[in-house]
């Protein structure tokens, strides 16, 4: 006799490949352990799939497991929204985890923001941040990242993803405390270039808009060193005579705790909308309209 899926199993699923563990998985649904096997039992004979298996002393998901986890959360959560999208829901007793996927120089301002505005209302929400790497849309359509933060793309223009402007950023300058720049609260584009430079580049960039500003300026700049992400240059510049450039959120932040001094660049350097996307499925799903409410007004933004 062939099992049939319904929701319940489904869930299941889920909850295994989340926690790749029987026990675990167990706890999170508030079932009874053998009744959880069961029900692995049950899946494996309907999908015609171990979906996880030993490795180790640990379990494993297997390769069809992986393939088919995104497909199921999205699956849930069409379910989810279209059961629940005229009623309110209690957010103190809402048990969920949302994958958010950010870049690292927005995560180190509002991560922290996120969490604490989430646990104050909703003690029981998991924020799972996911950094970024592969940017495609296809993994907000599948349901593994509920929600994208990251600079203003094209991407956001299509028509089944949804998208608002959390802030606009712009880069400043930072220096050790106690670095000869440290002294001057506008130091000027030839001051700067005097000075090693950081740069921060996912794509291993060491030319950027300053570089274009320095050179119409007649100027230029010497790179020492080359990292992937805001927070890594921040850090290097903390231990080193270098001069960085970092978004100013980040800079205001964390000035203080690093020992650096920040300061605007006399140069039209150009600001970038920080963007919140999300699947159009979820537009009215009422637990993520709430995260995406809690996300703008920490933030002090509305909906665009």
């Amino acid at each position: 006799m062939t099992e049939q899926l319904d929701l319940n199993l489904l869930r299941v699923f889920d909850a295994l490949l989340q926690d790749s563990s029987v026990t675990a998985a167990a706890e999170r649904l508030h079932l009874s352990i053998p009744a959880t096997s069961r029900a692995l039992g049950r899946l494996r004979r309907a999908m015609g799939d171990p979906i996880l298996v030993r490795a180790g002393r640990a379990m494993a998901p297997t390769p069809f497991a992986l393939r088919t986890a995104p497909r199921v959360r999205s699956l849930l959560e069409e379910a989810s929204a279209l059961i629940s999208a005229d009623r309110a829901i209690d957010i103190a007793s809402l048990k969920r985890t949302f994958a958010i996927r950010i870049n690292d120089g927005v995560a180190a301002t509002l991560a922290t923001a996120a969490v604490e505005a989430t646990a104050a209302h909703a003690p029981g929400v998991v924020l799972r941040f996911v950094p970024e790497g592969n940017e495609s849309l296809e993994a907000l359509r599948d349901g593994s990242v509920d929600l994208d933060i990251g600079a203003d793309t094209d991407t956001a223009t299509a028509p089944d993803i949804r998208s608002s402007v959390l802030y606009r950023e712009r880069l400043v300058g930072i220096v050790r405390a106690d670095h000869p720049l440290g002294r001057h609260r506008r130091p000027t584009l030839a001051q700067l270039c005097r000075h090693p430079h950081v740069s921060a580049s996912r794509r291993g960039r060491a030319h950027g808009p300053l570089d274009e500003a320095l050179a119409a300026a007649g100027l230029h700049r010497h790179v020492a060193a080359v990292v992937p992400t805001s927070a890594l240059a921040a850090l290097l510049v903390s231990a080193t005579p270098n001069v960085g450039l970092v978004p100013q959120r980040l800079a205001e932040q964390y000035a203080d705790t690093l020992g650096l001094r920040w300061f605007p660049i006399p140069a039209p350097l150009p600001e970038v909308d920080i963007r919140l996307l999300w699947h159009a499925r979820l537009d009215a799903d009422p637990a993520q309209r709430w995260l995406r409410d809690t996300l703008r007004t920490t933030l002090g933004t509305a909906e665009t």
